[in-house]
């Protein structure tokens, strides 16, 4: 994946600049499923570390670090 564009998603300061950020770096449909794997575990990541950051959304973003988590491992499962 894209390091330039992950490395954007890290330094995102609100909830929404993540959203916005990871959103572009999705992967295709037709991408195989290591890549989603991939991109779950590091957007969960972001999202912890927004929880962080924008305290006003705090609880919407550990929302989305579980359920980004919870996909990753339920890919993990699938192998």
């Amino acid at each position: 994946m894209n390091e330039d564009r992950w490395r954007l998603a890290r330094q995102a300061r609100t909830l929404m600049q993540a959203h916005e950020a990871l959103t572009a770096l999705r992967p295709g449909e037709a991408d195989p499923v290591a890549a989603w794997r991939e991109y779950y575990q590091r957007s969960s990541r972001v999202y912890a570390e927004i929880a962080e950051i924008d305290r006003g959304h705090h609880h919407e973003a550990l929302y989305w670090a579980g359920r980004e988590r919870r996909k990753a491992e339920a890919l993990t499962q699938r192998k």
